[in-house]
C-alpha cells in the first residue's frame, strides 16, 4: 500500500515537473514572440520621457503661478469681504438715517400744514387790518383837513390878535409919551418933591399909588467879597426893595446876606440837590429854589421852615419864577422838556407844557397871563398860562439861551445866550431893540444869568474870565468892567434900590459892587 502510494506521488511529481517545463517553454515562446513588440514600445517611451519631464516642469511652474494667483485672489477676496461688510454697515446706518429723515419730513410736513393754516388765518386778519387801516386813513385825512382849516383860522385869529396888540401897544406908547411929558413938566415946576415920599433915597410910592425908582448908579468897586458857598454859587437874587441878598449854592444850602455889612442873616436847609435857580414872592415871605434833585423847595423866610416840596419833574429843575400878580403861582422848567405851573396854596402842579427843546430860563409877564421861556435851541417863546398854547416865538440866539430878565414896565425882555450876545426884545412884537456884545465877554454855562438895572438903563453880565461887564442900553456901549475873582461869573443880580450889584462866581465867592 505504501509502495502504491509512493508511486502515485512520484507520478504526480513527474507530472508536475513536466507541466512546469511545458509552461516554461510556452513562456519562453511567448517572450520571443513579444520581444520585438516590447522593443518597439520601449523606444518611444524612452524618447518621450524627456518631453514629459519638461511638460511636468512647466506644469509645476504653472501650478506655482496658480497658487500665487490664488493667494492674491484670496487676499483681494478678504479685502473685498471687509469692504462689503463696511458698506453693508454704512448702508444700514444710511437706511436708519433715511428713516429718521422720513420721520422728520413727516413732522415738518405736519408743521408746514399747520403753518399754512396759521398763515391763512393771519392773512385773513391782515386783510381785516388793512381794511381798518384804510378806514383810519380816510378818517385821518378828514381830521387833517379839519386841522388845517382850524390852523388857518387860528393863524388868522393870531394875526388879528397881534394886530390888536400892536394897536394897543401904539396907544400905550402914546400914553407913556404923554406921561413922560407930564412928568418932565412936574420936574420942571418943582411939584415932584411934593408928590412923592422919599425914604433912604428911594421913591417908594406916590400919593396915587404908582411906583417909582431912583436911577441906578454904575458900580465901580467891590465893597464885600463873601465866601458864600463851598462848591460854587449858582444863583443869587435880591429881596424886593431891600438890600438883602439870597444865594443858592452847589452845597445844597440857601443863605441870606446883609449886603451893607456882608454878614450872614439866615441859612435855609433842606434842599436835596445843587441850587440852580432862585425866586422870591413879592411880599418877601417865601423863597423857591430849583434844584438838581428834580424838585422845587419852598421856605418861609422869617421862620426858615420848609413849606413845600414840589415834585413832578423827572430831571434837574433849572429855572423858576413867581407870578408878578399873585404870589400863589410859580412856574418852573426842567431838563425833562416840560414847563410846569404850580399852585403854592394847593402845593401841586396845575398845568404842564411839553416841548421838544429843553428850557434854560423863564419868567412871568407883568400881567401874569404869559410865560416867557428861553430854550436850548436858541428860541424865545411866549406861552398862554391858562391853555398852555404857544403864542409866538423868535430865533433869539444862534446857541442856547441862558438867561431872561424882564424890564420893570414889562415891555422889553433881556435874553443872553451861549453865542455871547445879549439881546433886548420888545415883548409885544418880539422885535430886537438892541444887541450888546464885548470881545472879552464869554458866557460860562447854560444857566449863566445876566440882569437889567432897576431903571432898565443898564445891563450887567458875567464872563468866564471872572469879569462883570456893564452896558448902557441906550448907547449899546460898555460903561464899566468889574473884576475881583478869576473864576467864571455864573450870575448877576441888581438890587431894586438901584444899588448894589452882586455877582456870584464858580468858586463860591459873591462880590458886592457899589
Amino acid at each position: 500500500m505504501s509502495n502504491a502510494r509512493r508511486s502515485q506521488e512520484e507520478i504526480a511529481r513527474e507530472a508536475i515537473k513536466h507541466a512546469m517545463k511545458a509552461l516554461r517553454k510556452r513562456h519562453l515562446m511567448e517572450e520571443g514572440a513579444h520581444s520585438p513588440a516590447f522593443v518597439a514600445l520601449s523606444r518611444p517611451i524612452i524618447s518621450q520621457g524627456s518631453e514629459w519631464k519638461e511638460k511636468a516642469e512647466n506644469l509645476e511652474v504653472e501650478l506655482q503661478q496658480c497658487y500665487k494667483a490664488q493667494s492674491r485672489l484670496s487676499e483681494q477676496l478678504v479685502v473685498e469681504v471687509a469692504e462689503a461688510r463696511a458698506a453693508k454697515a454704512s448702508l444700514q446706518e444710511k437706511e436708519a438715517t433715511i428713516g429718521d429723515l422720513q420721520k422728520e419730513l413727516t413732522q415738518i410736513r405736519d408743521e408746514c400744514s399747520q403753518l399754512k393754516e396759521d398763515l391763512e388765518e393771519k392773512l385773513k386778519g391782515l386783510e381785516l387790518i388793512v381794511g381798518e387801516n384804510q378806514e383810519l386813513r380816510k378818517q385821518l385825512e378828514e381830521m387833517t383837513t379839519k386841522a388845517n382849516n382850524a390852523e388857518a383860522e387860528n393863524k388868522m385869529l393870531v394875526d388879528r390878535w397881534m394886530l390888536q396888540k400892536m394897536q394897543d401897544a401904539e396907544r400905550l406908547n402914546e400914553v407913556n409919551s404923554l406921561y413922560e411929558e407930564m412928568a418932565d413938566r412936574l420936574k420942571a415946576s418943582g411939584l415932584e418933591k411934593l408928590a412923592r415920599q422919599q425914604v433912604d433915597g428911594v421913591v417908594r410910592r406916590s400919593e396915587d399909588g404908582a411906583e417909582y425908582f431912583v436911577e441906578s448908579s454904575i458900580p465901580s468897586s467891590c465893597t464885600h467879597k463873601i465866601t458864600a458857598h463851598n462848591d460854587g454859587c449858582g444863583s443869587i437874587l435880591f429881596e424886593y426893595n431891600s438890600g438883602k441878598l439870597i444865594t443858592g449854592g452847589h452845597d445844597k444850602s440857601i443863605k441870606i446876606w446883609d449886603t451893607n455889612t456882608g454878614a450872614l442873616s439866615r441859612t435855609l436847609n433842606g434842599c436835596l440837590g445843587s441850587v440852580l435857580d432862585l425866586s422870591i414872592t413879592h411880599d418877601n415871605k417865601s423863597v423857591i429854589a430849583a434844584s438838581s434833585s428834580n424838585k422845587l423847595f419852598v421856605w418861609d423866610v422869617n421862620s426858615g421852615r420848609q413849606l413845600h416840596t414840589l415834585t413832578g419833574h423827572v430831571d434837574k429843575v433849572c429855572a423858576v419864577d413867581v407870578s408878578k400878580v399873585s404870589s400863589r403861582y410859580v412856574v418852573s422848567s426842567a431838563y425833562d422838556r416840560t414847563i410846569k405851573l404850580w399852585d403854592l396854596q394847593k402845593g401841586y402842579c396845575t398845568n404842564t407844557i411839553m416841548f421838544h427843546s429843553n428850557c434854560n430860563a423863564l419868567c412871568f409877564s407883568t400881567d401874569g397871563q404869559t410865560i416867557c421861556s428861553g430854550h436850548v435851541d436858541g428860541n424865545l417863546r411866549l406861552w398862554d398860562i391858562q391853555s398852555g398854547r404857544l403864542l409866538s416865538e423868535v430865533a433869539a440866539h444862534s446857541s442856547a439861551i441862558t438867561s431872561l430878565s424882564l424890564s420893570r414896565n414889562g415891555n422889553t425882555i433881556l435874553s443872553s445866550g451861549r453865542d455871547n450876545q445879549h439881546n433886548i426884545f420888545d415883548i409885544r412884537s418880539l422885535e430886537v431893540c438892541g444887541t450888546l456884545r464885548a470881545s472879552g465877554n464869554r458866557v460860562a454855562t447854560n444857566w449863566s444869568r445876566s440882569c437889567l438895572s432897576p431903571d432898565d438903563k443898564y445891563v450887567a453880565a458875567g464872563s468866564a474870565d471872572g469879569s462883570v461887564y456893564i452896558w448902557s442900553v441906550l448907547k449899546g456901549d460898555i460903561v464899566g468892567t468889574l473884576k475881583e475873582d478869576t473864576t467864571a461869573v455864573l450870575c448877576c443880580s441888581w438890587s431894586g434900590l438901584g444899588k448894589p450889584l452882586a455877582s456870584a462866581h464858580k468858586s463860591g465867592i459873591v462880590c458886592i459892587w457899589k
